[in-house]
């Protein structure tokens, strides 16, 4: 999968989970953010940018 902020490829672990966390957007719909958007932006900036 992609970062729905950056477009980078996101890590998986070996159980193909993802190294990050879904958000949903402001229609409800799930998006993967990848572990370093998280570290630079807020959960507020985040849902902004979805």
């Amino acid at each position: 999968m992609k970062c729905s902020v950056c477009g980078k490829k996101i890590e998986t672990t070996f159980l193909n989970k993802l190294v990050g966390t879904m958000m949903k957007d402001k229609k409800g719909k799930k998006k993967a953010v990848c572990s370093q958007c998280q570290k630079k932006h807020t959960t507020t900036e985040l849902k902004e940018k979805l």
